[in-house]
């Protein structure tokens, strides 16, 4: 009887309540989308920074992370890679070697981190080939480079001419040679531009003095769902050598994670204020059907109901108000999400940054049920505890004052 009484209730006032349900499911749908759309586009940040250059994984010697440092390698590092590949049947898995050099033009000079990569194997762990804007990318033999847009602008060279790089062999002696560049690359980030060059692995082994040595075996997965069981399943390959250890891409490069922690943050922020702007418009419906309702709680009150179940109604007319707004809300939100799951979610303009930095032009949200019901159930929990105030009120009712109330 009290679910029908609340019912009814509720329709007394029907343009009221469908604003107010209205209101509700609008909350609901647009903090279903704007969460998945986020969390889908961590995801792509998080893809789209690993397939440039870190890779969802690395093999790397106990200690070298902490300090890179040129002695702090990976003997038989290419025999590895090539176990790794036969006995995973993993394809992207890529060695590289890594020095710090002086490199000069004929004109300047700047310090510059000096990657060894096998380029057949490069390509299938990092989308940094695939930005070459002028020449082409280095072979697996021979004293060429492929050097950043902003490298190349800093030291005035093009494709075609010479760079002298200078800096310290695993040894102690001078590592020195030159280099013909044949690739210049643009990947969006100046940083990135300006402090990287590529050789092939076999010339770096050769001037740094570290035969078939090398810092990094880098692995890429389908996706970062997978990194942990690619981690694990790479240390398993390793065994009992403790000099090598597996990484993950939240050790290699931790910022990431802090940016998208950050980010969520000042996310969780708008939306919460969001909420509390639905809950207290909704408060005002609430208490605006109880005020215009004290007669009749005292007529009620008169007959023998006990406040307790006075306020049980108004809390279950609340509870049903709220349901029916969000259940609407889930449906157009989930569809909506669903519908740029299938067709990917692009804003002008995105699809040609994409394009141009070999990345994806579209954004697909990240579809769970947490990400479904989250947003909802911050609405649910909230608005309840509002619909607590005006069902409070009915407590301090009077049967004859309410009865006589205007």
């Amino acid at each position: 009887m009290l679910f029908r009484l609340a019912w009814r209730n509720i329709w007394r006032h029907t343009r009221r309540t469908w604003l107010t349900i209205a209101a509700i499911a609008f909350a609901a749908t647009l903090l279903i989308f704007s969460i998945t759309i986020q969390l889908g586009a961590y995801d792509a940040m998080i893809e789209n920074t690993l397939r440039l250059y870190t890779g969802h994984v690395q093999l790397q010697r106990e200690g070298y992370q902490d300090r890179p440092r040129l002695r702090t390698d990976i003997t038989n590092a290419t025999e590895i890679a090539t176990r790794i590949r036969s006995e995973t049947g993993w394809d992207s898995v890529a060695v590289r070697a890594m020095g710090f050099a002086l490199i000069a033009s004929e004109q300047r000079s700047f310090g510059a981190q000096v990657v060894g990569v096998e380029s057949h194997h490069e390509v299938m762990v990092s989308t940094l080939p695939g930005l070459i804007k002028q020449g082409r990318y280095i072979n697996a033999h021979g004293y060429e480079a492929v050097i950043g847009a902003a490298l190349a602008r800093n030291l005035k060279v093009q494709i075609g001419g010479e760079l002298t790089l200078l800096g310290s062999a695993r040894d102690g002696s001078v590592a020195a040679t030159v280099l013909e560049v044949v690739g210049i690359f643009e990947s969006g980030s100046q940083e990135f531009d300006r402090a990287l060059l590529q050789i092939p692995l076999a010339t770096f082994q050769e001037v740094f003095v570290m035969p078939d040595a090398a810092h990094a075996i880098v692995v890429r997965a389908p996706s970062d769902t997978e990194t942990q069981a690619y981690k694990q399943q790479l240390q398993q390959f390793v065994g009992s050598d403790e000099r090598l250890v597996a990484l993950d891409w939240e050790s290699i490069i931790p910022g990431l994670r802090q940016i998208i922690q950050a980010d969520m943050m000042e996310g969780w922020f708008i939306y919460a204020v969001l909420i509390l702007v639905v809950t207290f418009s909704i408060l005002n419906t609430f208490l605006m059907a109880v005020l215009e309702r004290t007669r009749e709680f005292g007529i009620l009150l008169s007959l023998g109901m006990t406040p307790l179940r006075l306020g049980s109604l108004v809390m279950l007319e609340s509870l049903l108000l709220v349901v029916v707004g969000l259940l609407l809300g889930l449906l157009l939100g989930g569809s909506i999400a669903l519908y740029y799951d299938l067709n990917g979610f692009s804003y002008p303009g995105m699809e040609e940054i994409g394009a141009e930095f070999n990345i994806p032009g579209e954004i697909y949200p990240q579809i769970s049920l947490l990400a479904l019901l989250l947003g909802p159930a911050g609405i649910l929990i909230f608005t309840l505890l509002a619909a607590l105030y005006p069902a409070m009120r009915i407590r301090k009712l009077q049967p004859v004052e309410a009865m006589n109330a205007v």
